[in-house]
Order: C-alpha cells, then structure tokens, then sequence
C-alpha cells in the first residue's frame, strides 16, 4: 500500500509538469464595464484554456489605483483619464456610454432640463409636483466619491459634489436601481446600459429624458444624447504579454456583440 506521499509521487508522474501554463489576469474597477468585460472574458477563456481572468468592480477610482500600482494589470474606467492620470496610465477605449436620469416607472414624470435637475439634487425643488409629478418629498440619491458616473453627471450640472444635497449614497449602478425600486419618490443616475438592460428585464424603473433628448444607444451614438462618456481599460507600461493579448481582444470587433448586448456603443 503506497504512504500519502508516495501515491502524490505516483500522481505527479502522470500529471504534474504537463498541460499549459496557466497565466492569471486581474481587471478591476468601474461597476458599469464589470459586466461587459466578465462576458468577454468568459469567452476569452474558452479559447485560451491557460488564461484565468478575474474581473473585480469596485469604481473608478480602484482601476486606476490597482492599475497604476500594479495589484491589477488591466483598470477599468469610465470617463476620460485626467492629466495627471496619463503620466502612469494609458487609456484603451473600449465602447461609449451615456449617464442618464432613472426614476420608479409610476412616477409621471417623463423629462427634466439640466436647470431641474440642478435645482432636484440641489434641493431648491424638494417635492415631485413642483417638476409635473405626484405631491411628494423627493428623495435624491447620489453616487458615492470615487464613483466616475458621479464626476460625467456633476461636471455636466457644473456642480461639486459639496453642492448636492443627498439623501441616499450609493455605489454600484445596481445600488442605485435598487433604491428607485425600494422608493417610488426616488431619482438618481446610472449608466445607460444599465438603466436600459433593466428596463427590459421589467424592474419598474424609468429613463427620463434628459434636454429633450431620450437616452438611448442611437443617441449616444449619434452624439445627440447630452451626458456621454467613453468607457476605457487602462495600463501601465509593465502590463504582460498576457494580459496585452486580451486587451488586444477587448479592443477587436470580436466583442462588438457583447458590448451591443450590454447596451453600449462599439466604437470600432
């Protein structure tokens, strides 16, 4: 009877030093590419059986840190990269996005223009039927800091952050569905793929137009839509040969259905 470590010896002469290597990619950052980029690599996978790929959310803010101090090889964020950013980082323009307005399906109203919307998250307007709604308390909910659909939404409302006047902070784009959900008197903002892959799954929330403009991937695309933003994968200049072989795939035409499929806009 073969000793424990007799019997790994017998195993390893059968297995141990054969088969690929495996390489492990890690990809952190922005809550609305997460989902886009665990697609891709799922498929990515499948065709490059030695390659694991760990996708992790988190913000922005964490894809550039981990990007930039190496705890992630690829970042994902979306918006543009600041000037200080591009000193250690560069940017990969993976497809682009809107950042729309979402409130709960019952509620009447339809549009806002940037001067409601300014005054709702401000607090100068502070009940529903002052906007052509129901007679309410509004309840804002804000992004939270780090978050880069707060820095599209604040810079296109040219406020900071310290201007808002929030009720409820939130991380995640699905943070954000789940209190419109939770309270009917709710309004906050997420990412257009998001908004519109749960509008279709029926959770009863609304896209509201926005100037005049309904958000839409057409509107994104043609420019129209008036809060648009590109959604990068960011490196550094010691990224592997292995991880530059998926961004390359990232980048191809391979995953425009993928990107389609999660209501963005391929750019390629």
């Amino acid at each position: 009877m073969l000793t424990p470590v007799l019997l790994l010896a017998a195993l390893c002469l059968g297995s141990c030093g054969k088969g690929e290597k495996s390489e492990s990619i890690i990809v952190t950052g922005s809550s609305t590419i997460a989902p886009l980029v665990a697609d891709a690599a799922k498929q990515y996978e499948a065709s490059h059986p030695g390659v694991r790929i760990e996708v992790q959310s988190g913000g922005s803010s964490r894809g550039i840190s981990d990007a930039t101090s190496g705890v992630a090889e690829l970042g994902m964020v979306s918006r543009s990269l600041k000037d200080e950013e591009k000193t250690d980082l560069t940017a990969h323009t993976l497809a682009m996005d809107g950042v729309c307005v979402v409130i709960h399906r019952d509620n009447p109203v339809k549009q806002l223009d940037k001067q409601q919307l300014i005054d709702l998250y401000t607090k100068k307007i502070t009940n529903w039927k002052d906007v052509g709604g129901n007679d309410a308390t509004v309840v804002v909910a804000n992004k939270a800091e780090g978050r880069s659909t707060l820095e599209v939404f604040l810079h296109y409302l040219d406020l900071d952050n310290a201007d808002v006047k929030a009720d409820v902070v939130v991380g995640e784009n699905l943070h954000v569905i789940h209190s419109v959900v939770s309270n009917p008197n709710t309004i906050g903002y997420v990412s257009i793929g998001t908004a519109s892959a749960e509008e279709k799954a029926g959770t009863p929330i609304k896209l509201v137009v926005t100037g005049k403009v309904v958000p839409t991937m057409e509107a994104v695309k043609d420019g129209s839509f008036p809060i648009t933003r590109p959604l990068n994968v960011v490196t550094d200049a010691e990224t592997s040969p292995a991880a530059r072989a998926f961004l390359d795939y990232l980048m191809s035409t391979e995953i425009n259905d993928i990107i389609e499929k999660h209501f963005f806009v391929p750019i390629r």
